[in-house]
């Protein structure tokens, strides 16, 4: 390797580190902003929500990837074009082409190694983070009973109290209506004040309630008369609350595993050749049945059928008899509605089938797309900087934001519409490639021939000359 080829790739690689980490932190904080509701209030302890953010984090570096790579060759050369590094070295004869290859092949190893990392690590890291986040959204929200508001997410009773203290532990005027068995028997308590502190293994709210009553009423609380009312005083009581509902719950990672993010290239194409079959076993069996109940037979005597009378009346319904008539239509309806529900269920399975082939296409394409995503976006980058020759985070910044946003929209647009079955599932998934690409080899193009195509002052000389040109033609000649 030689010495040009070591300065460029270190001074690619700083500027591709700090970019990469700070895109995923972005993308990860876009993630907590769009669950941010699911997330607070659940009293989750922070390993778990470290565990999520470390799985999510995962998922998302295919596409953190490209945008780092973006960025970083437009400051690299940036950088390079602005200390005049870049005029040296084509002074020295070495071409564009020549000057960029280490990083080339550099990017095309990143593009290798986001493939290896989608198809092997995210398969593992999207099953536990959709587990995990699945877990979280169905789980209950943390214990918290607020003043002057009935709180009745404890199953069978309702708890009310006028006022808590500041220690959050002292309340007054406590208010608890119990209904654990059903619309028998109610229980109501009153009491003057109390303390809520949890038991010694968490799975307990305690209620001490001091100067209160207990009321009760037994028999059938349906009749008006003849029922039993019970009141019970006391001058301290201890009820206890379950919290097992408001455990955090893990269910088995298995129910997830079927999903099409969680599988690799290989499982991909196992699951496309079963789902394919299933497709094929469905066809075979509608024909089956509809050849049988409704065969289509041929005219095997060509001459009766070119001598046969034509019908007396305008219709086939006017030909058959009136008498008749009532019975053959309550036989037609009979046979379609029993056509209907006999085709209906395999018409759903069919839609629904071909709903999850295209959705396993669209993440067998995603792999490849994004991995060489990072050479198409490198390609865009690198003769971007060379021409802009702006360092820093600035000028570089806002370009590396104008073609990813480009980048990401033709990405999701070509996504929807492969799902949707409107392109075919690799048009769809490598759209935003196909767009970038011609748009790339004219920027290699104008680095190459050392354009000002971002020069401010080669548009002001050039609308000086056009200026210059239209006096000239069309100035006013004297009268």
């Amino acid at each position: 390797m030689k010495k040009l080829d070591k300065l460029i790739i270190k001074t690619f690689v700083g500027p591709f580190i700090a970019t990469f980490f700070v895109t995923l932190f972005v993308l990860i904080m876009q993630f907590v902003w769009k669950y941010i509701d699911d997330l607070v209030g659940k009293g989750l302890d922070t390993p778990v929500i470290m565990e999520l953010l470390i799985y999510t984090s995962a998922s998302l570096v295919p596409l953190a990837l490209p945008l780092a790579v973006l960025l970083s060759s437009i400051m690299t050369f940036g950088n390079l074009g602005e200390s005049f590094e870049l005029v040296a070295i084509k002074s020295a004869g070495i071409s564009l082409l020549r000057f960029i290859r280490p990083l080339l092949i550099l990017s095309i190893g990143i593009g290798i190694g986001a493939f290896l990392f989608a198809n092997y690590i995210i398969p593992i890291a999207n099953l536990r983070a959709k587990s995990l986040l699945y877990d979280i959204t169905n789980s209950k929200p943390a214990f918290n009973i607020k003043q002057g508001v009935f709180y009745g997410d404890i199953p069978g009773y309702t708890i009310k109290v006028a006022k808590k203290e500041a220690d959050n532990k002292t309340i007054h005027q406590v208010m608890i209506y119990e209904n654990s068995l059903g619309d028998k028997n109610p229980r109501i308590i009153l009491a003057e004040k109390g303390t809520m502190e949890l038991s010694a293994d968490k799975r307990f709210l305690l209620f001490t309630l001091y100067n209160g009553w207990r009321y009760e009423e037994r028999g059938n609380t349906r009749a008006q008369q003849g029922n039993e009312l019970i009141r019970l005083g006391f001058r301290k009581y201890i009820k206890p609350f379950d919290l097992q509902t408001f455990a955090f719950d893990r269910l088995p990672m298995d129910l997830f595993a079927s999903n099409q993010q969680m599988l690799n290239v290989r499982q991909l194409d196992y699951g496309i050749d079963s789902l394919r079959r299933i497709d094929s076993s469905i066809v075979r069996t509608v024909n089956a049945y509809v050849t049988t109940r409704y065969p289509f037979y041929k005219w095997k005597d060509t001459g009766w059928a070119a001598n046969v009378k034509p019908l007396a009346t305008d219709t086939f319904f006017n030909s058959i008899p009136e008498a008749s008539r009532r019975y053959v239509i309550e036989r037609v309806e009979s046979n379609l509605r029993e056509s209907e529900s006999s085709l209906s269920t395999s018409s759903k399975d069919y839609v629904d089938n071909k709903e999850k082939i295209s959705l396993f296409k669209v993440e067998w394409q995603r792999k490849f797309s994004l991995a060489a995503a990072c050479v198409v976006l490198f390609l865009i980058g690198a003769p971007l900087g060379s021409i802009i020759r702006k360092g820093g985070l600035g000028t570089p910044l806002v370009f590396a934001v104008i073609f990813f946003v480009i980048f990401n929209i033709f990405f999701m647009t070509g996504e929807k519409m492969a799902r949707r079955e409107v392109m075919a599932s690799w048009s769809g998934m490598w759209l935003a490639n196909i767009v970038l690409l011609p748009i790339s080899a004219f920027l290699v193009y104008k680095a190459m021939n050392d354009s000002q195509l971002f020069n401010k002052e080669f548009y002001y000389r050039f609308f000086q000359r056009v200026k210059k040109e239209w006096q000239k033609r069309f100035k006013k000649q004297p009268a």
